[in-house]
């Protein structure tokens, strides 16, 4: 039995949900969730890595247990929180798995400080144009246009039939997929502003896309050591962007499983052994 512990710390005035497990004395990992869930995500992979690993997960501002912020909420104060985040929690060098909204954040601070960080494992976290499917059209379109009508199309993304479906689609087996993790998320955006926050997101998500040349620019200077796990079927990052990675990393490692967009859902076993081979 893995012993996880449940915390929150306040971080420069904002209240940080994170799980920890692992010695303290083993090698960092930070676990970096996606929209539209929390670090409940990784409630499979953790035991499976945390006799190796000293392992913190952290809710991302505006997601889960942690503070939901006001309006103009956006990925640079994500990172910058979760930057301070590691600080206070005493991670001055970790390996940092990301996924979905996690990557755009955990890029970041490989930028920022890339002395910090000691290999990358990517789970569906984009960096590269040709990465992204026409699934994101609607979500562009308020990136040219930020009209209200343009912002409201958005809304169905948040209903808990789409989230559940980006739990579904591509699975082999839906019935694989554990309905706790998608009901959580749909429960959670039930609090006040958490709508609009989200929106906002949405909007901003444009910001990382702009940032893509200068992901590839660190990732092509500082090479680290890097994994992509991907699950192929996802509907909103393709293929072309899991292998996009080789291009500016060479010996990048690229593995596809047979799955969707939340590939730990299904594939939490194949994924860990496959961190536990990658970082030794």
């Amino acid at each position: 039995m893995t012993n996880v512990s449940y915390r929150t710390i306040n971080v420069d005035g904002v209240k940080v949900f994170y799980r920890e497990a692992g010695s303290p004395d083993k090698p960092k990992l930070l676990l970096l969730h996606g929209f539209p869930s929390s670090g409940h995500m990784f409630r499979d992979l953790i035991p499976l890595l945390a006799d190796r690993y000293h392992i913190i997960a952290p809710d991302l501002p505006g997601f889960g247990q942690s503070d939901l912020p006001g309006r103009g909420h956006s990925f640079d104060s994500i990172a910058e929180t979760i930057d301070r985040f590691t600080e206070i929690v005493g991670f001055d060098r970790y390996a940092v798995y990301v996924f979905d909204y996690g990557a755009p954040t955990g890029f970041r601070l490989a930028v920022k400080h890339p002395e910090r960080i000691t290999a990358i494992i990517s789970q569906n976290g984009n960096a590269y144009e040709e990465g992204l499917s026409e699934g994101w059209n609607p979500i562009q379109a308020y990136w040219q246009d930020a009209s209200e009508e343009n912002r409201n199309a958005l809304k169905p993304f948040l209903e808990p039939e789409s989230i559940a479906w980006q739990y579904t689609h591509g699975a082999p087996d839906i019935a694989k997929v554990s309905p706790d993790g998608y009901s959580l998320d749909s429960f959670y955006m039930t609090r006040p502003g958490a709508v609009d926050v989200q929106l906002d997101l949405f909007g901003d998500y444009k910001s990382n896309v702009a940032l893509y040349p200068a992901f590839q620019t660190y990732f092509r200077t500082h090479k680290p050591r890097f994994l992509a796990v991907w699950g192929q079927n996802d509907p909103f990052f393709l293929p072309p962007g899991a292998e996009a990675f080789r291009r500016d990393i060479p010996d990048a490692t690229v593995k596809f499983f047979d799955t969707g967009h939340f590939a730990l859902e299904t594939h939490a076993v194949e994924i860990a052994a496959a961190i536990r081979d990658f970082l030794g």
